[in-house]
C-alpha cells in the first residue's frame, strides 16, 4: 500500500482492507503488509526496500498491490526492473484495480505494464505540472511562499525519521 502525503486527506488503510478480501478469495495467506506514505516517485520507501528485500529472500511468492501506480511512478524501466527482480526471486505482482496486470501470467500483462508504467510516470509529471503552476499562480498574486525566516517543519521532519537519521549520524 502506499499513499503519497501523509496528512489525513489520504489513508492507506482504504487500500487495506480490499487486499486483505482480495487475497481471501483467492486463498492466499498474507505474511507481511508494506505500506508507506511517500511519493512513488522514486524507490527510498522504507518499506517498499523491505518488501523488495523480503521478496529476494522468498518470504513469499506474491505481491497483492491496490494498483500498478501504487507500487511505482519512477517510469518504465525501473517499474519493469523491479519486476524483472520479483520475477527472478519467484515472486508475482497482482493488481486489484488492473485486473490484467498478473505477472505469474506472462505475455500480454508486460507489454500492458510497460504502457502502464509509462502513463504513471505521466501522471506524476502532471502532478508536478499543477503544483508548479498553483505556486507560481500564487506567488504572482503576492502570496508569500515557504515558512517563515526559512523555518524547518519540525513536525513533518520528526514523522520522517528525518530528525532520528540526523540525530543518529552525529552521534
Amino acid at each position: 500500500m502506499r499513499v503519497s502525503k501523509s496528512d489525513e486527506s489520504q489513508n492507506p488503510e482504504n487500500q487495506k482492507e480490499p487486499l486483505r478480501k482480495m487475497a481471501e478469495i483467492l486463498g492466499l495467506e498474507i505474511v507481511g503488509e508494506y505500506s508507506d506514505m511517500a511519493s512513488g516517485g522514486n524507490s527510498n520507501r522504507p518499506q517498499f526496500q523491505k518488501m523488495l528485500k523480503d521478496a529476494k529472500e522468498r518470504k513469499f511468492d506474491i505481491i497483492l498491490v491496490w494498483s500498478l501506480d501504487r507500487f511505482s511512478r519512477e517510469g518504465i524501466s525501473n517499474t519493469l526492473g523491479y519486476l524483472e527482480k520479483l520475477g527472478k526471486s519467484g515472486v508475482a505482482l497482482k493488481s486489484l484495480q488492473e485486473g490484467w496486470l498478473d505477472t505469474s501470467d506472462q505475455g500480454m500483462g508486460n507489454l500492458l505494464i510497460a504502457i502502464m508504467s509509462w502513463v504513471a510516470q505521466q501522471e506524476r509529471q502532471r502532478i508536478s505540472e499543477r503544483t508548479r503552476a498553483g505556486l507560481q499562480r500564487a506567488k504572482a498574486g503576492g502570496q508569500l511562499l515557504g515558512r517563515p525566516n526559512g523555518a524547518k517543519d519540525k513536525g513533518r521532519r520528526k514523522k520522517s525519521g528525518y530528525l532520528l537519521r540526523w540525530q543518529n549520524k552525529k552521534e
